[in-house]
């Protein structure tokens, strides 16, 4: 087991300038600011990064600005979202020779019908044999057509040696990948609506957007979780969890990147057709971090 999966990690966005191209001094400001956290790493061009939204030299410029402004006790986790086995393979090369410590795999779901577990299989298992840095599937069936891997998929997957983890931010699956692989593959939470739980359940960690805003609250649960101080951990969570509703629970990606703004950072607004968080809701989100002392 690869310990450097263990901890809290950042899934990282990519700031816009209003004219709506990349932000990259905006970018770098935010990578000073994580290299100095106690984050153990990052996901670079997932969700949150708006990975879909960019083109291929974007997403080249923003993993590269990724990994020279991380600090040296962090690692990177590279989305490498693309639907044929051919160009994944391509951009896992590129990405693994730029530096990436993970590449990260999402299901192509464009023929969705034919996406069985055997084709899956296949596209990861291909994928992973072609390149030199370990791979982690990332199950987010609500970013690839509903597209859910199955528990059997995830045995098959844990058997690769170069396939050594999951990130799972579906709803209701996490329990079932831990009870069937975690003593021999990294599980990751992909939501703080179930990290302390999958921690207490066995999870190696978190990829979690609230640490793109506030990675010290997300690391005071995770260190919590890991002394089995469960009463402060519960009531930290409580926390975490209502936190997680004003921000990401309300807006998605728009959201967590106004709360940025709020906080200091560079968020900005989403990439269209993502719109930016309506004036209202800018409000009540500033108040509520006000109320929280989070913000001034």
């Amino acid at each position: 087991m690869d310990q450097r999966l263990s901890g809290v990690f950042a899934p990282i966005t990519t700031p816009f300038l209003a004219d709506g191209q990349v932000d990259r001094e905006g970018l770098k400001r935010n990578m000073r600011f994580y290299a100095g956290s106690g984050l153990h790493g990052f996901l670079a061009l997932g969700s949150n990064g708006e990975n879909k939204s960019l083109t291929a030299e974007e997403k080249i410029d923003v993993l590269r600005l990724i990994i020279e402004g991380k600090g040296e006790h962090q690692v990177v986790m590279a989305g490498c979202i693309f639907e044929s086995t051919r160009e994944t393979i391509d951009y896992a090369r590129r990405f693994a020779s730029m530096g990436a410590d993970f590449i990260t795999l999402l299901p192509p779901s464009y023929f969705k019908k034919q996406m069985t577990d055997d084709a899956l299989y296949r596209y990861f298992t291909d994928v992973a044999d072609q390149v030199e840095k370990p791979c982690l599937v990332y199950n987010a069936p609500q970013f690839c057509g509903g597209i859910t891997l199955s528990v059997a998929l995830i045995r098959r997957l844990a058997d690769h040696p170069n396939i050594v983890g999951l990130k799972d931010s579906s709803v209701g699956n996490i329990d079932k990948f831990l009870l069937a692989v975690k003593d021999r593959f990294h599980v990751m939470a992909g939501s703080a609506n179930f990290f302390l739980n999958s921690l207490f359940a066995g999870a190696s960690g978190g990829v979690i957007s609230l640490a793109n805003i506030f990675p010290d609250l997300v690391l005071d649960l995770y260190r919590l979780a890991e002394a089995r101080d469960y009463e402060a951990a519960f009531a930290l969570n409580d926390r975490v969890l209502q936190l997680n509703s004003t921000v990401s629970g309300s807006g998605g990606v728009a959201a967590v990147k106004k709360a940025m703004d709020l906080a200091g950072l560079a968020g900005g607004d989403p990439r269209l057709p993502l719109l930016p968080l309506p004036d209202a809701a800018v409000d009540v989100l500033k108040h509520k971090l006000q109320a929280e002392g989070l913000i001034k």
